[in-house]
C-alpha cells in the first residue's frame, strides 16, 4: 500500500465520512484521500436526531422525520409550535451502509483499518502512525476525540457531560402516536447534584417506539442504573409493563464551553466533536457537522487551503451563560426548558439553537427567559473569563 496522499482522514464517524462525501461532492475527485478508522462499522451503534428547515445531503436516508412534538414536565403537556421545522432520525447503520457502498465507488479514496496512534507534522505536510506504519498527506483532518470525556471544572470554563442509554421496544397492543414525537419529558426524578434528567421518545409505529433516557451532569452512570430508570419510566409514566427490548445504545456527548483545538499545527486540522463542532449547551452536533465539511471541501477546491469559520463569539457566550445556569445549580434544569418552550414557540428556539437568529431575536428569547437567574450567569461568565487582577499586578 503506497504512503503518500493528498489528505488524510483519521476517523470514520459522521464527521470523518461526511467530509470524504463532500471532498469528492466539491470536485475534488483527483485527489488521493486516506480513510481510516479502527475497525469496519457493521452496527447501529447510534442515532442521530436534529430538527431542521429544508433538506440536508443526506435526507433519502432518513429513518423517521415528524412535524409534531410534545413537551412534558410537571403540571406541563404541550404540543409545540415547530413552524417551518421537522426532527428527524437518521440511523447510523443505515448512514454507514449508504458511505460503505460509495466508498466503493470512489477509486480516488483508500479505506485503512488499524489503530491510530499518532498524528503530527512532517517535512511535506502532515503524517499519521497506524499499526507502526507511517502515511504522509499534505493535510491530516482529525476526527478522533479524546479517549474518554471527562466533566470537569475547568476555569473559567464550565464542563458537564451529556449521557443517555435509550432502548427500541416494541409493545402488543398500540402504545405510541406514530406522528408525534416527545422531544422532552421531565416527569422523571430530577437528580439531587444538579443532575437535568429527561427522556425523549421517538415513536415508529403504534407498537414501536426508541425511548431514551438523557442525564446533563457532571459523570457517567453505571449501566444498569440507565436499564433501572427506563424500566421505571416506562412503567410509571408511559404504563408500559410489557414489552420486548429490540436494541440497545449508549452515548457520551461533552457539554462544554472550553476552547477546542481546531489547527494544533498547520497541516493538522481537528473536525467533528474532536474540534469542537458539538453545540456545548445542547450536544446537537449532525448538521454543524454537515456545514463544517462543506465549507472545508469547498475552500479547499478553491483556494487550496482548508478554512473553517469560528463559531459566533454572540452564541458562544449565550452557550456558556445556559451551562452556568445548569452547572451551578442556579435554576433547576427541569424549570429552565419548560419556561423556555412555554414562552416562546418552539421554532423560534430551534432558530436560536441553530445560530440563525437575529439580535432582535435573541432577546425576544431571553427576554422570556427567567430574567434574573441568567443576569447572574452572565454576569458570572463575564467575571470569570475577565477576572479582576491581583492589587500590585500589572
Amino acid at each position: 500500500m503506497k504512503s503518500s496522499f493528498d489528505y488524510i482522514i483519521a476517523g470514520a464517524g459522521a464527521s470523518g465520512l461526511s467530509l470524504a462525501y463532500h471532498l469528492n461532492q466539491a470536485g475534488l475527485t483527483d485527489k488521493r484521500i486516506l480513510l481510516v478508522d479502527k475497525v469496519p462499522k457493521t452496527t447501529n451503534d447510534r442515532t442521530w436526531c436534529f430538527w431542521e428547515a429544508g433538506q440536508n445531503p443526506f435526507e433519502h436516508l432518513l429513518y423517521r422525520q415528524w412535524y409534531k412534538l410534545n413537551f412534558f414536565a410537571d403540571g406541563v403537556a404541550q404540543s409545540l409550535d415547530m413552524g417551518p421545522y421537522a426532527y428527524k432520525m437518521l440511523r447510523g447503520i443505515d448512514f454507514y451502509n449508504f458511505m460503505n457502498d460509495w466508498l466503493a465507488q470512489q477509486p480516488n479514496i483508500t479505506r485503512l483499518f488499524g489503530e491510530v496512534t499518532g498524528v503530527g507534522e512532517s517535512e511535506a505536510g502532515a503524517k499519521i502512525c497506524v499499526d507502526g506504519n507511517e502515511y504522509h498527506a499534505q493535510f491530516v483532518f482529525n476526527s478522533i476525540p479524546a479517549p474518554k470525556p471527562q466533566a470537569a471544572s475547568r476555569k473559567p470554563h464550565h464542563s458537564l457531560l451529556q449521557h443517555f442509554k435509550g432502548w427500541v421496544i416494541e409493545t402488543e397492543a398500540d402504545a405510541f402516536d406514530p406522528d408525534t414525537a416527545t422531544l422532552m419529558d421531565f416527569r422523571v426524578p430530577q437528580g439531587n447534584n444538579g443532575e437535568t434528567r429527561f427522556v425523549y421518545t421517538m415513536p415508529f409505529s403504534p407498537c414501536k417506539a426508541l425511548v431514551e433516557y438523557t442525564v446533563f451532569g457532571p459523570s457517567i452512570w453505571p449501566h444498569e442504573t440507565y436499564r433501572s430508570e427506563l424500566r421505571n419510566y416506562l412503567s410509571d409514566v408511559l404504563k408500559l409493563d410489557e414489552y420486548q427490548i429490540h436494541e440497545e445504545e449508549t452515548g457520551v456527548i461533552p457539554m462544554t464551553d472550553a476552547p477546542f483545538e481546531t489547527r494544533p499545527s498547520p497541516h493538522v486540522i481537528n473536525i467533528g466533536t474532536a474540534g469542537g463542532r458539538t453545540k456545548p449547551s445542547t450536544g446537537y452536533t449532525f448538521l454543524r457537522i454537515q456545514r463544517q465539511a462543506m465549507q472545508i471541501a469547498s475552500t479547499l477546491q478553491r483556494t487550496g487551503q482548508p478554512q473553517m469559520t469560528e463559531n459566533s463569539p454572540r452564541f458562544k457566550l449565550y452557550d456558556s451563560v445556559l451551562l452556568n445556569v445548569l452547572d451551578k445549580q442556579r435554576r433547576e434544569g427541569a424549570r429552565v426548558f419548560a419556561e423556555m418552550y412555554a414562552r416562546n414557540p418552539a421554532w423560534r428556539i430551534f432558530k436560536f439553537l441553530d445560530e440563525q437568529t437575529s439580535i432582535a431575536e435573541d432577546l425576544q428569547v431571553m427576554g422570556n427567559s427567567h430574567l434574573l437567574t441568567f443576569s447572574r450567569a452572565a454576569l458570572a461568565v463575564v467575571a470569570r473569563r475577565n477576572p479582576r487582577p491581583l492589587k500590585g499586578s500589572r
